[in-house]
């Protein structure tokens, strides 16, 4: 699992994305499109390296921002087997390159950074996102990964989850900046420059952290051992908003969703749900 350091706020983690170019765009051509702008990841499977390719899973219920932002998670799998729509395919390659554990895309894939949007690529354990506790197998690191505590949102109690994900073990790549603020591949410090403390653990929270453990509920059929809301995203609310009149195609300057919002928009379906009943 990718994780992404917005450049724009430190210390931020997110995963790529971003807003549609236009309302004819699928969230999946947007989620890829923009992990192209921001880490390099090639627009279509043909420009992958082999064997490399993506296959789209499943979109997951949508979440709300406080800034009036609904966002889709896309969930899609990299790997080197062939995509399940056609590994059992009578007119499927039979040489098709099989999974393989010697090949990885932290040595393959070696991400191109836009200096302006990300200042690091690191990777997290998946799985781990189901746990209070680092899991074994994996280098001691000084620190917690884990911490959460309940707030309101919605009108309801929100699990606010934040993970500190360990990187000292791995490759963390990072833009090298040249001129006009582009970056290139991420190069090594150069001799002449200063050694910079890098950080031993990063913070993944708020939204990311809510996808992340939604994703990993999903995708092992496990519950988190942590405290967590006891359904996905926040569609319910959202139809209310749009049946309000707060959402749009274009986001107003400045908007953000309120209370008094939330509680109008959850009025708006408890109506709709209690006329369906009858």
């Amino acid at each position: 699992m990718e994780c992404v350091v917005d450049f724009y706020v430190p210390g931020h983690a997110a995963l790529p994305g971003g807003k549609a170019d236009t309302i004819h765009e699928t969230p999946y051509q947007i989620a890829r499109r923009e992990a192209y702008e921001e880490i390099g990841l090639p627009l279509d499977n043909t420009h992958l390296p082999p064997p490399f390719t993506i296959e789209h899973l499943c979109y997951l219920p949508a979440n709300l921002a406080r800034t009036e932002l609904v966002v889709r998670p896309v969930v899609a799998l990299l790997h080197t087997s062939p995509p399940s729509s056609t590994a059992t395919s009578p007119q499927s390659n039979p040489v098709s390159p099989q999974p393989n554990p010697t090949i990885t895309a932290e040595d393959s894939l070696i991400p191109r950074l836009d200096a302006k949007e990300v200042a690091a690529v690191f990777s997290a354990p998946f799985h781990n996102f189901l746990r209070s506790t680092d899991e074994p197998g994996h280098e001691k690191v000084e620190g917690e990964w884990y911490n959460g505590s309940w707030t309101e949102w919605h009108e309801e109690p929100w699990r606010m989850h934040f993970f500190y994900v360990p990187v000292t073990n791995q490759r963390v790549t990072k833009p090298k900046i040249r001129e006009g603020g582009l970056a290139s591949l991420a190069e090594d410090h150069s001799p002449d420059e200063e050694p910079v403390e890098e950080e031993k653990r990063y913070k993944v929270w708020g939204m990311t952290a809510r996808i992340l453990v939604d994703a990993a509920t999903i995708a092992y059929g496990e519950k988190p051992e942590f405290e967590h809301n006891s359904h996905f995203g926040d569609e319910r609310i959202i139809e209310g908003l749009e049946r309000l009149g707060r959402l749009g195609e274009k986001k107003r300057r400045g908007s953000t969703v309120t209370k008094e919002d939330v509680k109008k928009a959850g009025e708006i379906m408890t109506k709709k749900e209690e006329g369906s009943k009858m």
